[in-house]
């Protein structure tokens, strides 16, 4: 597409210019009703982005009402860069999620880095420090070179990133399926902490009040990287310059800069440059404020030549805020952002009239109602189909698969990379930037101490696509229930999530039942665990050849130690402790990963939750974990049972497990029913454990001898040596990236 501004504004009409720049016939004449008149390029160009699915959540935002929002712990909900909770003594979090899913395909390095860094501008333009970072990642099976490669760059990109501006990258997850091969996911989470009085507003308050861009320069990476995002990606090459390049260094100073700025009185209103660059920042200030802003492009600095009006305005270059600063104070911010080494210049006005009023070379270049591009985009309310699979699934009996040898089976289960190791992936991050990561990667969830405090903070990240994708409604409520319970296992009380919503193309009825049904389901779990949603993120199009990923809402959650004696770790912690499974075992199969191994394909039902039992059951294991009862806490997840036993003494050197279960075998042992947890207990707290927690059942005891022994129904089923175990789990992933690809 040429990127002219001396295209008339009645060739954009005849020629449907607008088309190539992503908007339908439709919205074109809503824009020509709301000016009165042809828009020019620049216009046309403001609109489209703003109004794309990216920046609007056009076909989401009617689904999006749905989620419960509020909290007494709740300082901020959805609307702002981030959403905000209190932890107490005027202290408080602020985190997001974000996907950054079509760079991350067309250029994964830079794709995952410019993730990172945008979900941490949100962060810090609440006024917050960044003080944790996790990432959501999905990708094809690890059999073609090309998602070896954008496995392998993503992480590097995450890891350039987070590790320069020294903010530890404490956890996440990976899943793999053939339904990402053509479209990975990649979603960053970052949290902040923050002092409830630095809380900061995008809000362009204040008739006359100056505007000031810091950052970095303007260049024309990233030009319509919003629309880019909104539709789906064909080839891999399509649109590389749609990718914006990060510079960690200067993200660095930028958020040194940001933090100590947020302490002036001569602040109004402060917001990042993310998704459609200056045009969102400036527009949305304005419009969350009644007012209007008139900017000058002659004065933003720029880093190429020539760069005209709709260039700079649709610009994605990073390390770019936006200020609204009070009149005669600009030296003041400015001199403040000079002393970290960050560029600051006046670039305009907030001015009382409600426009957009955009100049270049003396001259209008666009006049836009503020309101027209951040609060009055189209919404549409799409059909919805039930999936035409979904009846014959839920028609289906609850079978069990057929495993030959159990043992065998617990290997393979171990070497599936949704399960094995991701240590080949987060021995790239360091985890351990500013010395308050008490819990890391490979924990249920991860914890981060509030320095100078006795608490602590835990943070998830989740989601099985494989549950929503057979029963979207049961798979939603699932995702909840799932991160809630990792934050529980660490000892924490779950307070609120952001989720992270990727579907397909929501035009097709069927993708939009999924992404209504998995809503709903979420929202139910939401207000039965009572975890307000406080921000979030829409990715749609997430499809290439007619070929939908499965659904894919993942849910970042974070949850309060209110003392650190609270902190619980998810291995086994000496020989002796008693095993306990907590919950009931059933044969539930649909979307497992045995399922996945032995029918290569997922049918079926999901597994059953009951949220009621779900909530009492985590409170009455976090009240028993308050009370000191309890050594180690595990959730029960892929590969059910026996792969969470495992999992619980990889990384106790010379620990085992020797456990007696009744039942089915297959079942007992690989079974992905919910609501369940592995604890152990010394023995010296049993009979108070067993009072508290009447739905536990002794499994077990945590052996010295450094064997994993099984007996079911008295019949000894599988008994291998740790160390082989965590061998195979440990080296899958970094011997499938080194293996010749068929």
């Amino acid at each position: 597409m040429s990127i002219n501004n001396n295209v008339q504004a009645e060739q954009i009409e005849r020629d449907k210019i607008y088309e190539e720049m992503g908007l339908s016939d439709q919205e074109y004449n809503m824009a020509k009703d709301i000016l009165k008149r042809l828009p020019n390029y620049t216009e046309t160009g403001l609109f489209s982005v703003m109004w794309s699915e990216h920046c609007s959540y056009k076909t989401s935002k009617p689904l999006l009402k749905k989620f419960p929002t509020k909290g007494s712990h709740v300082l901020q909900g959805p609307g702002e860069g981030a959403g905000i909770i209190d932890i107490g003594d005027n202290q408080a979090v602020a985190f997001k999620i974000e996907s950054h899913n079509s760079p991350s395909f067309v250029a994964p390095f830079e794709g995952a880095a410019t993730g990172v860094g945008g979900i941490a501008r949100d962060v810090f333009s609440m006024g917050a420090k960044p003080i944790a970072a996790m990432n959501s990642l999905r990708f094809g099976n690890l059999t073609t070179d090309r998602t070896k490669e954008l496995f392998s760059e993503v992480v590097r990109g995450i890891a350039s990133y987070g590790n320069v501006i020294g903010v530890p990258t404490v956890g996440g997850e990976v899943q793999f399926d053939d339904s990402y091969e053509e479209n990975p996911l990649v979603n960053a989470m970052v949290v902040g902490l923050i002092d409830h009085k630095d809380i900061q507003s995008g809000i362009a308050a204040g008739v006359g009040n100056t505007v000031i861009y810091a950052g970095g320069s303007t260049g024309r990476d990233g030009i319509h990287g919003a629309t880019f995002s909104s539709e789906e990606v064909e080839e891999e090459d399509d649109n590389k310059s749609a990718v914006a390049i990060g510079d960690p260094h200067m993200g660095k100073k930028l958020i040194d800069a940001c933090l100590e700025v947020i302490h002036s009185d001569a602040l109004v209103g402060i917001q990042d440059m993310g998704a459609a660059g200056l045009t969102s920042s400036a527009s949305e200030m304005a419009s969350k404020a009644g007012t209007g802003i008139e900017m000058d492009m002659d004065l933003i600095p720029q880093r190429e030549e020539n760069m005209n009006a709709y260039e700079l305005m649709l610009s994605e270059s990073q390390e770019r805020m936006l200020l609204v600063v009070k009149k005669g104070q600009e030296q003041e911010i400015i001199d403040i952002f000079k002393k970290h080494d960050v560029e600051a210049v006046a670039v305009g006005e907030v001015i009382e009239e409600k426009t957009f009023r955009i100049k270049q070379h003396g001259e209008v270049v666009a006049d836009v109602p503020v309101d027209a591009l951040a609060e009055d985009a189209p919404v549409y309310h799409l059909p919805s189909k039930e999936a035409a699979y979904f009846k014959a699934f839920q028609a289906m009996e609850n079978t069990i698969p057929h495993v030959e040898n159990h043992g065998k089976m617990l290997k393979q289960l171990l070497q599936q990379p949704t399960i094995a190791s991701k240590e080949w992936a987060y021995k790239q991050y360091d985890t351990e930037a500013q010395k308050n990561t008490i819990a890391g990667p490979g924990s249920d969830a991860a914890v981060v101490r509030i320095e100078g405090t006795d608490k602590a903070i835990a943070i998830t990240t989740d989601c099985n696509s494989r549950y929503i994708y057979l029963d979207p409604e049961t798979g939603g409520k699932i995702a909840v229930a799932e991160a809630a319970r990792n934050i529980v296992a660490s000892g924490a009380r779950p307070l609120a999530l952001t989720d992270g919503l990727n579907y397909g193309n929501p035009t097709n009825p069927e993708v939009f039942w999924q992404m209504e049904k998995s809503i709903d389901g979420i929202s139910a779990a939401c207000d039965a665990l009572a975890t307000p949603v406080i921000s979030g993120n829409v990715s749609m199009y997430n499809q290439s050849k007619g070929q939908a990923i499965q659904p894919t809402p993942i849910i970042g959650m974070v949850g309060l130690h209110e003392s650190l004696d609270h902190i619980t770790p998810s291995h086994f912690q000496a020989a002796d402790d008693l095993i306990y499974l907590i919950g009931d075992t059933n044969a539930e199969f649909g979307g497992s990963e045995l399922q996945n191994i032995v029918d290569g394909k997922y049918t079926g039902k999901a597994p059953v939750i009951d949220l009621e039992v779900e909530a009492k059951r985590q409170q009455n294991l976090l009240e028993a974990i308050h009370e000191g009862v309890v050594a180690s806490a595990h959730d029960l997840a892929e590969g059910g049972l026996a792969v969470a036993l495992a999992e619980s003494v990889f990384n106790n050197q010379g620990l085992g497990v020797n456990a007696d279960l009744k039942g089915d075998a297959t079942v007992t042992l690989f079974s992905e029913s919910q609501s369940r947890f592995i604890v152990t207990v010394k023995p010296e707290n049993q009979a108070r454990f067993e009072a508290m927690m009447r739905d536990a059942e002794q499994i077990g005891v945590v052996t010295s001898d450094h064997t994993f022994n099984i007996n079911v129904n008295d019949q000894n089923v599988i008994q291998e040596d740790v160390e082989g175990l965590n061998s195979l789990w440990t080296e899958s992933i970094p011997s499938l990236l080194k293996s010749n690809t068929k």
